[in-house]
C-alpha cells in the first residue's frame, strides 16, 4: 500500500522528475525539480491551487520518481516522458510534424523542384527547412512560374506536349525543345536564388536584358525584365520594418473561454517567412508561464530550425535550463529573450494579437458549424451538447464501450467516459450499445450534477440503422426528447455519411463532414484503446500471480522455462528446481497451488 505521506518524507533533496499516476498506474502528469522532495511536496500543501491542480491532485494514488545530476537532465528526461506518455495533465503539442524541404534532384538529366518532408542522403539539393508548408509551397509555385521548368513528377521523353508547354508554364524537356545543358542554366540559377545569392543573379539578368536589347529581341529582354522584377520583389517579400534580427521566432499568446492559442512568427534575415498557431484545450486556469514552457519545450526539441533568438513576453522559470539543452542541439547560441518595453514588444504584441485573431475566427468557425448543426439536424435549438458511443471487442471477449463529447462544436476530450460491458454475453453490438446508452441516461437522471452532467441534445451513434435503433430503445425508457443519427462507415473505414432514423442521408458542409469525421474517429480510439489495455492486463495476469514467493521475476523465469502455466502444472519437482531462484519449497508450493 503506497502512503503519501510517508513517501513523502523519502523524496531526496536532488534534481529530478516526478511521475504523478492514477489508481490504475496510468501517468497523469510528467514534471522536473530542481529539489525533489520540495516540488513533489507542494502538490499535497493547504495552499492556493487551481481547480485543474485541485483534480490532478484528488486523482494522485501514487508517485515516481528519478534522480538526475542537474536541472539539464532533467528538462530532457521530462520532456522524454511526456512525448512517450502523452500525459492528461501536461501541455500537450498535438501537432507533431515534419518540417518541409525543397528538393532538387541535381542527378536527373532533368531536374525537378519538389517539396519533401524526409530528408535523405540521395545526393540529392535540399534547402531548409522551411518554417511552415505554406512557405515552402509558395516559393515551389514561384519558382516554377518564373523559371518555367518541367511540372510533371514522372519525367520521361514523348513526341508530344503536355498543356503546361502550350500555356507557357514549361519549356517541355520531355519533347526535346530545350537542351540538357541550357535547362541546367535554369537549374543552377534557382539554387543560387534558394541559397539568397539574389544579388548575383540580378546582375546577371539585368546583363542578358542588356544582349536581348542590342539584338532587338524584345520578347525575351521582356521575360527577363518580369523574371528580374519577380526575384527582386521576392528577395523583399515579407520584410518587417525596423526589424534588424536575422533568426528569430517570435512567441504571442492569447486566450478565450476554455482555449488557449499560442502563435508563433518565423523571422529570417529580417523577413517574416511564415507563422503557425496551435490551440491547447482546457488548460485555461494555467498560468501563462507554466503554458509558454511546456509549448517551448515541445516545440523545439524536435525542431531541425532552431532560432538563434526566441522572443516572448514572460521570462520562462527554466529558461537557463532549456537554453543551455537547445544551444547544445542546434549548434549555436541559443536565447530565450523576454520583452517587456520599448520596440520590440510591439512584435510580440502582433503576434500576441494575430493569436487573438485566430482565435475570434475558431470561434466564428464554431458558430457557423452549430448553426448548421442545428438546420441540418432539424432541431429547435443549438446542439450545444452531442454524445457519440462506439463499442470494441473480439469475438465477444473483452467487450468495453466509449463515450465522446462535442460541445459547443468542439470536442472535449476530458469529458470522454469508458465502459465495461456487464450485461451482454457474446458478441452483440446493438445489446451492448443499449446498455451503455441506458446506463449512461439512468447515471444522470438520478445525479445530474454528477459524473455524466446533463443530458444530451443529441446521440451520434458509430454505426448505421442498427445501432440508430439500439440508441433508441434506451432513449425511449425514460421517454426523453433526444435526437439520435448514425455515422456510417464506407469499405474503407472512412466516415461517409450522417444518417437519421429513417436511413436519410443528411447533406452537410465539408467542414462538418470533417469535424464528424474526427468525432468518430475519436471515439473509435478511445473505445479500441480501452478494449488493448483490458486484454493486454489480462494476458499479463496468471495463476502464478496467487502463489506466495512468486514475484514478476520468478514468474518471467517460468514463462521463459516453459512457456505456460499449464506446462508448468505438468513439470516434475527436478525441471521447477532447474529454474533460477526456484527452491524446493517454493517448487512444492507451486505443484500444490497449480494442481
Amino acid at each position: 500500500m503506497f502512503n503519501i505521506e510517508e513517501e513523502l518524507k523519502k523524496l531526496p533533496k536532488n534534481p529530478g522528475v516526478y511521475l504523478m499516476k492514477d489508481k490504475n498506474d496510468n501517468i497523469i502528469y510528467v514534471g522536473k525539480a530542481i529539489n525533489l522532495k520540495n516540488r513533489v511536496s507542494s502538490y499535497f500543501r493547504k495552499t492556493n491551487k487551481t481547480d485543474r491542480i485541485l483534480k490532478m491532485v484528488s486523482l494522485i494514488d501514487h508517485f515516481e520518481y528519478i534522480v538526475v545530476d542537474n536541472e539539464a537532465e532533467a528538462l530532457v528526461l521530462e520532456c522524454n516522458l511526456i512525448k512517450k506518455n502523452r500525459p492528461k495533465y501536461n501541455v500537450l503539442l498535438k501537432d507533431d510534424k515534419t518540417y518541409p524541404y525543397i528538393k532538387i534532384d541535381i542527378k536527373s538529366d532533368f531536374p525537378n523542384v519538389i517539396i519533401t518532408r524526409r530528408k535523405i542522403n540521395d545526393g540529392a539539393k535540399y534547402f531548409g527547412p522551411y518554417a511552415n508548408s505554406g512557405a515552402a509551397k509558395e516559393m515551389v509555385m514561384f519558382i516554377k512560374q518564373k523559371y518555367k521548368i518541367r511540372q510533371c513528377r514522372n519525367f520521361k521523353s514523348t513526341k508530344r506536349a503536355c498543356l503546361n508547354y502550350h500555356i507557357k508554364k514549361c519549356l517541355a524537356p520531355c519533347v526535346g525543345y530545350i537542351s540538357k545543358e541550357e535547362y541546367r542554366k535554369q537549374i543552377d540559377e534557382i539554387i543560387e536564388f534558394l541559397e539568397g545569392k539574389t544579388d548575383k543573379i540580378l546582375k546577371d539578368l539585368k546583363e542578358q536584358i542588356s544582349i536581348a536589347s542590342k539584338n532587338l529581341d524584345y520578347e525575351k529582354a521582356a521575360y527577363l525584365r518580369d523574371k528580374m522584377i519577380a526575384i527582386e520583389r521576392a528577395s523583399q517579400k515579407q520584410k518587417v520594418s525596423n526589424f534588424n534580427e536575422n533568426n528569430i521566432d517570435v512567441i504571442g499568446l492569447a486566450r478565450q473561454d476554455y482555449t488557449v492559442c499560442i502563435e508563433v512568427f518565423f523571422v529570417r534575415g529580417s523577413k517574416m517567412e511564415g507563422r503557425e498557431h496551435y490551440f491547447f484545450d482546457e488548460i485555461s486556469d494555467m498560468e501563462d508561464n507554466e503554458i509558454l514552457s511546456g509549448f517551448v519545450k515541445q516545440f523545439y526539441f524536435d525542431n531541425p530550425n532552431i532560432p538563434s533568438k526566441i522572443m516572448l513576453r514572460e521570462e520562462l522559470k527554466d529558461a537557463k535550463a532549456i537554453e543551455e539543452y537547445l544551444g547544445q542541439i542546434a549548434e549555436h547560441k541559443v536565447t530565450l529573450h523576454s520583452t517587456k518595453k520599448g520596440g520590440k514588444l510591439r512584435f510580440v504584441e502582433m503576434a500576441e494579437n494575430n493569436a487573438q485573431v485566430t482565435l475570434k475566427n475558431r470561434q466564428k468557425d464554431k458558430s457557423e458549424i452549430m448553426m448548421e448543426l442545428k438546420e441540418k439536424l432539424k432541431m429547435d435549438k443549438l446542439p450545444r451538447k452531442i454524445e457519440t458511443y462506439d463499442i470494441s471487442n473480439i469475438s465477444g471477449e473483452f467487450m468495453v464501450a466509449a463515450m465522446c463529447v462535442m460541445q459547443d462544436g468542439q470536442i472535449r476530450k476530458n469529458l470522454s467516459r469508458r465502459f465495461k460491458i456487464k450485461t451482454v454475453m457474446g458478441q452483440d453490438d446493438p445489446r451492448c450499445m443499449e446498455e451503455v446508452i441506458t446506463r449512461r441516461l439512468k447515471h444522470s437522471i438520478e445525479n445530474i450534477n454528477e459524473g455524466f452532467g446533463e443530458l444530451p441534445d443529441a446521440i451520434f451513434a458509430d454505426g448505421g440503422i442498427t445501432q440508430i435503433r439500439a440508441v433508441r430503445r434506451a432513449v425511449d425508457k425514460y421517454k426523453l426528447d433526444i435526437k439520435i443519427f448514425g455515422m456510417v462507415k464506407n469499405d474503407k473505414h472512412q466516415t461517409k455519411q450522417l444518417i437519421d432514423e429513417n436511413s436519410n442521408v443528411i447533406e452537410i458542409s465539408e467542414n462538418l463532414m470533417n469535424l464528424i469525421t474526427l468525432f468518430q474517429d475519436t471515439v473509435h480510439d478511445t473505445a479500441i484503446t480501452y478494449h488493448r489495455k483490458l486484454r493486454e492486463k489480462a494476458i499479463t495476469k496468471s495463476e502464478l500471480d496467487d502463489i506466495p514467493g512468486i514475484g514478476n521475476v520468478k514468474k518471467q523465469e517460468l514463462l521463459k522455462r516453459f512457456g505456460s502455466v499449464e506446462k508448468i502444472k505438468n513439470a516434475s519437482m527436478e525441471e521447477l528446481q532447474n529454474v533460477k531462484g526456484i527452491t524446493q519449497n517454493l517448487a512444492k508450493r507451486i505443484l500444490e497451488k497449480l494442481k
